[in-house]
């Protein structure tokens, strides 16, 4: 009943899709007002274009620095889709488009707001990855705006009191700042359950509903019950309902925060609970955590927003910095998962119809096999005299052809090699693939976004994004059965193993191991130690029986014995 409206309790319920579990009440705040350039007919004249065209220039160039420099305190995926933003900052075409505006006479704000509906247009035609790029690229020509008009940046107020923060959806840069002592929970009108959004969410911890129809007549001070497992916002809850929620959630948490390892169920079958990370800071920060090993190392943000190619020495380091953090422990790392709303100034992407379907990831490889065999040179360098030997895995494996090429440069480097399932085709034809490697990691977040044919940014659509989709789910277990066959394992790694519940239903369909952001670390260890193997392969069995995913989530939290928001 995602975006739908009904009346409980005498309060009126908005209800979205779950994104991140949680339970918070506390009073709405809103974002505030964005800069806007209002339409002029003005034009400058010609002696002052070209001082113009660098105040632009400079602008940018400001904005895009503060954007690195916040991914480089960030950490985790906020930093790397912040990197990603500093690079839109600085795209050539973008910048180009708006310095002929201002060379034709158009001021450098109106430039900049032309030159980025121009874009954001191309970007609603192309569709997928791309289309979730225009709330970053609008953020960046705000900003750019706002220091143009020597005004202060955009972003979210810092309020009085812990709030729940609403809001129509949010930028990465936007996110990534959150303060989750402050922002309690948080629901958006937009975006889907594996949007940048919620995966920042997340990463942070912060109770998250998104696709909310009907926010936009929540005014700011209103109490907000939020419950981010069932995906429902209560407006002007009752207290005692409320308080009552929220230490049954708390009451949750304390549990969670006595785990300590290792990943395991309660009868004793081992399940690997793992750290999503993508730098050493943000590794010696997951190590805090009660994670056993890395499950899944994102390799990009060394190579975004850089004009050439990082050399293998100074991959070499990025790398040994996250091996060090994790001594002696399982470290699962990603090659290169570029192209599409990641593309990279140095690689030659042509122009595609359809990047989200175009060269991305192991494709990459394909066109240009050099920029793979020297990641896996600085990881092989990085790796050295190791133990245990660092496992590797390509995305976007299509083919078992692709798998058995990748292996083999991998081999040759004396790592074990492994594959991403990000495509249904490698989902349907996992055990030809794990012939040739020696692992699979599921990727759910593009795999339910290909799955379902359905961009991860549209609201219309979140609900057919939501990893608990039956479909999503067979795919799922189809690998994990490919797996047992072979006696090989096959862990997931994408946002669906961050939910206790659904990482439940992911050890029923004999998945080995999860790899999570570190947020959830706590929340699904404890959640499998209250389960048996047997009740996890019976809750899976339901999920896979349910209609929809509301009815796949009701079926496993009842079988479970979790009530909503526990």
């Amino acid at each position: 009943m995602t975006g739908s409206l009904q009346v409980e309790m005498e309060s009126l319920v908005l209800c979205g899709t779950p994104a991140v579990s949680g339970v918070a009440c506390a009073p709405a705040v809103r974002p505030g007002a964005r800069l806007r350039v209002a339409e002029s007919t003005d034009s400058i004249p010609e002696p002052g274009r070209a001082s113009e065209q660098a105040a632009f220039l400079a602008a940018a160039a400001t904005v895009a620095d503060r954007l690195r420099g916040r991914a480089a305190r960030a950490g985790g995926a906020a930093a790397e889709v912040l990197a990603a933003n500093a690079a839109m900052a600085t795209d050539r075409g973008w910048l180009g488009v708006a310095q002929k505006l201002i060379a034709a006479g158009t001021p450098a704000r109106a430039a900049a707001v032309a030159a980025t509906d121009q874009f954001a247009e191309m970007f609603i035609k192309l569709g997928g990855l791309m289309a979730e790029r225009v709330t970053d690229l609008r953020d960046v020509c705000d900003r750019v705006v706002a220091e143009l008009a020597g005004a202060p940046e955009p972003g979210i107020p810092v309020p009085p009191e812990p709030s729940i923060l609403l809001a129509d959806d949010l930028a990465p840069a936007d996110a990534a700042g959150l303060d989750p002592s402050l922002i309690i929970g948080l629901a958006t009108s937009f975006g889907g359950p594996t949007s940048h959004t919620a995966i920042i969410a997340r990463q942070l911890g912060i109770p998250c509903v998104v696709a909310v129809a009907g926010l936009d007549a929540i005014a700011a001070g209103t109490p907000v019950l939020l419950d981010g497992s069932s995906g429902r916002v209560v407006i002007d809850p009752d207290p005692e309902v409320a308080a009552r929620a929220v230490e049954r959630f708390r009451a949750r948490t304390a549990r969670d925060a006595a785990w300590t390892g290792p990943g395991a169920t309660a009868d004793g079958h081992r399940v690997e609970v793992l750290v999503n990370v993508q730098d050493g800071p943000g590794a010696q920060a997951a190590r805090r955590t009660p994670a056993e090993g890395v499950g899944l190392f994102r390799t990009e943000l060394c190579f975004l927003d850089r004009e050439t190619e990082p050399a293998v020495a100074e991959q070499e380091r990025i790398y040994r910095e996250v091996f060090d953090a994790y001594a002696g422990a399982k470290v699962v790392i990603r090659t290169l998962d570029a192209g599409s709303d990641k593309p990279l100034r140095f690689a030659d992407h042509a122009d595609e119809a359809n990047p989200a379907l175009g060269v991305r990831g192991i494709r990459i490889a394909a066109r240009d096999a050099g920029i793979l065999d020297r990641q896996l040179d600085a990881i092989s360098q990085a790796a050295a005299g190791r133990s245990p030997v660092p496992w590797v895995m390509a995305p976007m494996i299509s083919t078992a052809a692709e798998a058995e090429s990748f292996a083999e440069k991998v081999r040759g480097r004396g790592l074990i090699p492994g594959a991403m399932i990000e495509v249904p085709a490698a989902a349907l034809t996992a055990e030809a693939i794990l012939r040739h490697v020696d692992f699979l990691s599921v990727g759910t977040n593009d795999l339910a976004q290909y799955t379902m044919a359905a961009d991860r940014m549209s609201p219309a659509l979140a609900a057919l994004t939501d990893p608990w989709q039956p479909a999503v789910l067979a795919l799922v277990a189809r690998t994990a059965a490919a797996g047992q066959r072979l006696g090989k394992p096959v862990g997931v790694c994408g946002e669906a193993a961050a939910d206790p519940a659904l990482a439940c239903v992911l050890v029923g369909f004999g998945v080995g191991s999860l790899s999570m952001a570190a947020g959830a670390v706590a929340a699904v260890g404890a959640g499998l130690a209250e389960v048996t193997r047997e009740q996890c392969e019976r809750a899976a069995t339901a999920a896979l029986a349910a209609s929809d995913p509301a009815a796949a989530r009701a079926a496993v939290r009842a079988f479970l014995g979790w009530a909503p928001g526990a």
